[in-house]
């Protein structure tokens, strides 16, 4: 879109310079080569593979800037002002400024036209005693690119040996493989019962196996009282456990980075994530949302919810600059796909769980099948577990969780389509997926899911 004659160039200004961020920076400046693109980034690195830091960090003999997709300058290039080392801390919204601080102390204000907050979320650090004392060294998390250049820089620098993840999610399972890649010993804990707390637990057991016959210790269901320094690295302090270690991982999870929003007056909805609508925009008209951040709507459900994934953040991103540029762009709501490696097993997830559908006001039903991920007497064919969720009334298709040797990963793409086109369990049943002896059984896992579950529907 060119700028009509007489027309003010318009000045887009972004907070947030990796996923959500640059796409949107990227694409508005495709999209109307006259807008003024400003993106501010209080670290150094923009539009990097976060989600590909524990793989990295598993291998010493590769750099962490392996990762980096664009450099900072390829934007500037572009056109785009990528102020980095610039941190945001203030939104005048009847000014139409932001306003911060360089990492130097120094002052900046930036104005705009339409905002796009992209501050992503940030490591959640329990309140633990002695976790977070100045001058203990070893304890870290991992969310952005210097905290894995941290984390493999102490474990060459300081030869590690034993670690400690705090945790059992998505995050504490990837960095579980990639230190034990390592040959760094394992332990996790974490206060609340059981691995992986929304998964089924026959597959969760098998999770738990795999973990276990790779001699990671794992305490489930221990609150951690303290962490103090000992005379060789640190000491963790839990009820019945006493854990030395020679770093800590805190892999609890993640929160939105809504701050800045909230000070502005801005909504906020699931977890105090910015509340947004359908094309992405907040509650106040010149201000969109997305990434981390931001909250988005439920395709299953029709809710709000806050689930944090790379997919919907650049997606969000191309949106918010269509929008922006005055093609008007409404994105679909998500259904929460999701996958990890852990070891020798991939865990894959979407849609709802029992849980979360019965607090949707569904009525579920599942049920769990085994199967394999080759043809019968195919040789390398490993087991693969698959639960499906569907609704007693409807029939209608909720939800599945797999976990398996391979073959999780890609299948669960087309349980997401499914949820996606709102087909019941028979509409997928007769689904035609393909067949071949290396890649599956005649009767797909998920074919046979679906059709175990068929039977407890019609009870």
């Amino acid at each position: 879109m060119k700028q009509n004659e007489g027309e003010k160039t318009m000045d887009f200004v972004v907070i947030g310079g990796d996923a959500a961020g640059m796409s949107a920076a990227s694409r508005a400046k495709r999209n109307r080569p006259d807008i003024r693109v400003t993106v501010i980034e209080k670290t150094h690195d923009v539009s990097y593979s976060a989600c590909g830091m524990p793989y990295n960090i598993a291998d010493p003999s590769r750099p962490m800037e392996d990762l980096v997709v664009r450099e900072a300058d390829a934007f500037r290039k572009q056109g785009i002002a990528v102020l980095t080392g610039h941190q945001a801390t203030r939104i005048d919204r009847t000014a139409k400024t932001v306003s911060g601080r360089t990492s130097e102390g120094n002052p900046f204000s930036v104005s705009y036209d339409a905002l796009l907050i992209a501050t992503g979320a940030s490591p959640i650090v329990p309140d633990i005693p002695g976790l977070n004392l100045p001058g203990v060294t070893g304890v870290m998390v991992l969310k952005n690119l210097e905290d894995g250049r941290r984390i493999k820089n102490f474990i060459r620098d300081a030869d590690v040996k034993r670690s400690v993840i705090i945790g059992m999610g998505y995050i504490a399972m990837e960095m579980c493989e990639a230190i034990r890649e390592r040959h760094i010993h394992v332990s996790m804990i974490k206060p609340g019962p059981g691995l992986l707390p929304w998964m089924e637990p026959q597959l969760s057991e098998v999770v738990r196996q795999e973990l276990e016959s790779s001699e990671v210790a794992l305490y489930p269901g221990v609150r951690i009282l303290s962490v103090e320094p000992g005379e060789k690295g640190l000491v963790v302090h839990g009820e019945g456990v006493v854990i030395e270690t020679d770093m800590i991982i805190v892999a609890v999870g993640v929160q939105p980075n809504s701050g800045i929003a909230i000070e502005a007056g801005l909504e906020t909805s699931v977890r105090q994530s910015i509340s947004t609508d359908g094309f992405l925009k907040t509650s106040d008209p010149h201000i969109y949302a997305a990434g981390d951040c931001a909250d988005a709507f439920h395709a299953v459900t029709g809710e709000k919810v806050w689930i944090p994934l790379a997919l919907r953040a650049n997606r969000a991103g191309w949106a918010v600059a269509d929008n922006v540029c005055g093609k008007p762009v409404s994105l679909p709501g998500i259904v929460g796909t999701a996958v990890f490696k852990v070891l020798g097993l991939e865990v894959a997830r979407t849609g709802l769980t029992v849980q979360e559908a019965m607090a949707a006001g569904f009525h579920p039903v599942s049920g769990v099948i085994q199967s394999r991920s080759r043809a019968h007497a195919h040789p390398g064919a490993s087991r693969i577990w698959v639960q499906m969720v569907a609704d007693q009334k409807t029939g209608r298709l909720l939800g599945a969780q797999m976990v398996g040797g391979e073959g999780a990963a890609h299948r669960i793409n087309a349980v997401a389509v499914a949820l996606h086109s709102r087909m019941t369990v028979e509409d997928f049943s007769r689904t035609d997926l393909a067949y071949a002896p290396p890649f599956g059984p005649v009767w797909d896992p998920l074919l046979t899911a679906a059709n175990q579950l068929l039977k407890k529907i019609a009870r």
